[in-house]
C-alpha cells in the first residue's frame, strides 16, 4: 500500500494498533463523548456493490468510517481485507484507478472486500476512475463505499453508475448532525431511561423531566449536533473559537474549490442571516448586494445546499403535495451550531462563546428563529418538509401517508388565539410551544416543543393524528 496511507490502515499490523493509535479514533476516545450512529448496523456487510455516504463538513463522516471499519473487524473480516484511502491525497481520477488496481491485487484472497474512499469529490472526474474499475470487474466481490461532503456525490452516482451498483436494497446513506434526541441519548442517558419508562403514555412525562429536556435542548441550541462542539462544552465549559473557525474555514474552502468569490459568499450568508426564518425570493435576497444578478446568489445557494450546510424551505402546494416555485421560499441553515459558525466568521470576535452566542440566548426573536429553524430541519431528516403560505403561515407542513401535517412552533411563553390564524383550519394542526405543558387552544392541540423534538424520530402516523 502506498506509504502516505499507512496511517489510516493500522489494523494491518493489528486491531489493538488500529484502536489505539488511528487518528481519528485516537482523538476520539479523549472526548467526554463518543457516539456511535445507528447507521454504523444498517451499512452493507455482505454484499458487493458501489455505496455513496454524504454528509456535511465535520460531521464525523471520517471517524465513522473508522468505526465501521473496526465493526466489521469485530465480525470476524480479516484485517487485509479492508482498506482505506482518503481523497484528499490522490490528485487525480488516473492516480485514483491505479491505486484501487493496487489496493485490491494486495487483497487477492478469496472473499468479500471492502474499499472505502473518503472524500472522493475532492478527485477531479473521480466517477471516472470508478465507472472504469467497476466496467473492468474489479468491484466483483468488493464493497465499495464512496464518500463526500458534497451532496451532489449522490447524485452523479446514482447517474454515473446504473447497473452497476449491486443487488442491495439501500445503496446511498446521509450522516446527519446528531438530532436533538441523539445528543439527549449521549450527554443525559438516565433522563433518557426516565423518558423510556414513559414512552406509551408519553404526555405523563414528569415536570422535572420536561424541564430537563429544556436545559439539554438551551444547549442543543448552541452546539447543535456536532460531537466537537459538544464535547467542548462538556469539556471546558464553552464552545471553542478554533472549533466555530475549523467549520467555517472549511465551507469557505469549499466554496473556492469551485472557483467561487469569497467576497460574494459573505454577501449572500450575511443576507441569509438578515433574512433568517423569513419568506424571501431570489430578488429580495439579493438586493443591497454588489452582486449582479439574482441568478448568481441562487447558484451559491444551491452550493451551500449540496454542502449541507443551507436547508431552503418552499412553500407548499396544498392540492399537488407538492412545491410552489412561485412563491417565496426561506432559508435556514441545517444546525443550530453552522449558525454560530457562520455568524462568528463574518463577525470576528476574540472570544464568540461569550460575546456572541450567550448574548444571543437572551434575544427572544432570534432564539425563535433559531427554534424554529431546528424543527424544520429536524423534519426534514425524514419527510418532504414545506411551509404554508396562505392567510396566514404555517411554519411547518411534512408529508406523510399522501397528506401533509402542519405543525406551528410558538417559541414564547403564551400562547392567543391570533396565533393559530392559519393552523386552526387544519383538523390535524399541532403547536409546538415554549410552555412545558400539554393542552388545547380552540381545539388546536399543544405539545411542548422540546418534548415533539426528542420523539420526533420514533413517531408513527397513529400518534400525529
Amino acid at each position: 500500500m502506498d506509504v502516505k496511507f499507512l496511517i489510516h490502515n493500522l489494523h494491518h499490523e493489528s486491531v489493538q494498533e488500529f484502536e489505539a493509535r488511528d487518528p481519528n479514533l485516537r482523538k476520539l476516545k479523549s472526548e467526554p463523548y463518543h457516539y456511535i450512529s445507528p447507521l454504523l448496523t444498517q451499512l452493507p456487510t455482505n454484499i458487493p456493490g458501489i455505496f455513496t455516504l454524504g454528509g456535511g463538513r465535520q460531521v464525523g463522516k471520517t471517524t465513522f468510517l473508522k468505526q465501521w471499519m473496526l465493526h466489521l473487524l469485530e465480525q470476524g473480516v480479516e484485517p487485509n481485507h479492508i482498506a482505506f484511502l482518503t481523497g484528499d491525497l490522490i490528485e487525480n481520477y488516473n492516480q485514483l484507478f491505479e491505486l484501487i488496481k493496487d489496493t485490491l491485487a494486495l487483497m487477492a484472497e478469496p472473499g468479500l472486500k471492502y474499499l472505502l474512499i473518503d472524500e472522493v469529490t475532492y478527485i477531479g472526474n473521480w466517477d471516472k476512475a470508478i465507472k472504469f474499475a467497476a466496467d473492468s470487474g474489479y468491484f466483483e466481490a468488493v464493497v465499495v463505499m464512496l464518500t463526500g461532503s458534497d451532496l451532489a456525490l449522490m447524485k452523479s452516482a446514482r447517474m454515473t453508475f446504473p447497473g452497476r451498483r449491486g443487488k442491495a436494497d439501500q445503496v446511498d446513506y446521509h450522516l446527519y448532525p446528531l438530532s436533538f434526541r441523539e445528543v439527549v441519548g449521549l450527554t443525559n442517558k438516565a433522563l433518557c431511561t426516565d423518558l423510556k419508562a414513559t414512552e406509551e403514555e408519553r404526555q405523563f412525562a414528569s415536570d422535572d423531566n420536561l424541564q430537563l429536556l429544556m436545559t439539554e435542548f438551551n444547549k442543543y441550541l448552541l452546539h447543535g449536533g456536532y460531537l466537537t462542539a459538544i464535547n467542548d462544552l462538556a469539556r471546558d465549559g464553552c464552545i471553542l473559537p478554533a472549533t466555530l473557525k475549523t467549520y467555517s474555514d472549511w465551507i469557505r474552502g469549499d466554496v473556492l474549490k469551485r472557483d467561487k468569490q469569497e467576497h460574494y459568499l459573505r454577501e449572500i450568508l450575511s443576507a441569509i442571516i438578515k433574512h433568517y426564518g423569513s419568506q424571501v425570493s431570489w430578488h429580495t435576497l439579493s438586493e443591497g448586494l454588489s452582486i449582479d444578478h439574482h441568478k448568481t446568489v441562487a447558484d451559491y445557494v444551491e452550493l451551500l445546499v449540496q454542502m449541507d450546510a443551507v436547508f431552503v424551505q418552499y412553500a407548499l402546494q396544498e392540492d399537488k403535495l407538492m412545491l410552489a416555485p412561485k412563491k417565496a421560499k426561506k432559508l435556514m441553515f441545517n444546525d443550530p451550531f453552522i449558525f454560530h459558525a457562520i455568524y462568528a466568521w463574518l463577525n470576528p470576535s476574540k472570544d464568540p462563546f461569550q460575546e456572541q452566542m450567550l448574548r444571543q440566548q437572551t434575544d427572544n426573536a432570534l432564539q425563535s428563529l433559531l427554534v424554529e429553524a431546528c424543527v424544520v430541519t429536524h423534519y426534514r431528516r425524514f419527510y418532504e418538509t414545506f411551509y404554508i403560505k396562505a392567510e396566514g403561515e404555517v411554519d411547518v407542513a411534512y408529508i406523510d401517508g399522501n397528506q401533509f401535517w402542519p405543525i406551528e412552533a410558538k417559541w414564547t411563553s403564551q400562547i392567543r388565539p391570533k396565533d393559530l390564524k392559519q393552523i386552526s383550519k387544519y383538523s390535524r394542526g399541532v403547536i409546538l410551544g415554549k410552555p412545558l405543558r400539554f393542552g388545547d387552544l380552540n381545539g388546536v392541540n399543544i405539545e411542548p416543543l422540546v418534548w415533539h423534538l426528542y420523539w420526533l424520530d420514533t413517531k408513527t402516523d397513529s400518534e400525529r393524528v
